[in-house]
């Protein structure tokens, strides 16, 4: 299936200005992008990087300097479906997890991230379009109803965990396996304990 991951190339990862600066945001993002990218090709799909500016990564990419939602529908646009949307920064993902998205034969199938957000969409119907702004899985899925496409929700942990922001790192530190994970430790990331919760931390840091 044909796959468009959106892409940030400009300033990706602002919420994770906490912890990281502008410099290791856009490498950290670089390693989540590269292990979503391998991980949609072991499974045998063909991603596009949608991007807001040139990337250099394993697919094609297309510059669309446009913002998320209006990007998104200009390549759904005339577009031979189905075609999947598979956000940049879901760096648990597996090839099982993406098996489930793709599994549903109904025309929209979305996957919702913590917080309200879309992480995942596969798109089969002609007159759906996407609205990332606010509550988008709400959104997504009244969309749906209201062009006659049926839905289809997929529940999974992998799909919800997108990192965004520095609680995100543990799960990644957790759960993950690939590139994304070895920059957080080579940047001196660790999990440990507090107040019987784990929690991501440079070890260079106290308290």
């Amino acid at each position: 299936m044909r796959v468009l991951v959106p892409f940030d190339a400009r300033d990706p990862k602002t919420r994770l200005a906490p912890v990281l600066d502008g410099a290791q945001r856009r490498a950290f993002a670089d390693a989540t992008l590269a292990d979503v990218l391998e991980t949609l090709a072991a499974a045998g799909h063909e991603p596009t990087v949608l991007a807001t500016a040139p990337v250099d990564c394993e697919a094609p990419v297309a510059v669309d300097e446009r913002p998320l939602t209006p990007a998104v529908n200009a390549a759904l646009t005339g577009s031979e479906l189905p075609v999947a949307v598979v956000m940049a920064d879901l760096a648990l993902l597996t090839e099982a997890t993406l098996e489930r998205l793709m599994e549903p034969d109904a025309e929209v199938v979305a996957a919702p991230g913590v917080g309200g957000g879309t992480n995942a969409l596969v798109v089969r119907h002609p007159e759906f379009r996407v609205d990332y702004h606010g509550v988008s899985f709400r959104d997504h899925c009244e969309r749906a109803r209201a062009c006659g496409a049926s839905l289809a929700t997929v529940d999974s942990f992998r799909l919800a965990a997108d990192i965004d922001e520095p609680s995100d790192l543990v799960e990644l530190l957790l759960h993950g396996e690939g590139r994304a994970r070895q920059w957080l430790l080579g940047a001196g990331f660790e999990l440990v304990e507090r107040d019987d919760r784990a929690i991501a931390r440079r070890q260079d840091e106290t308290g």
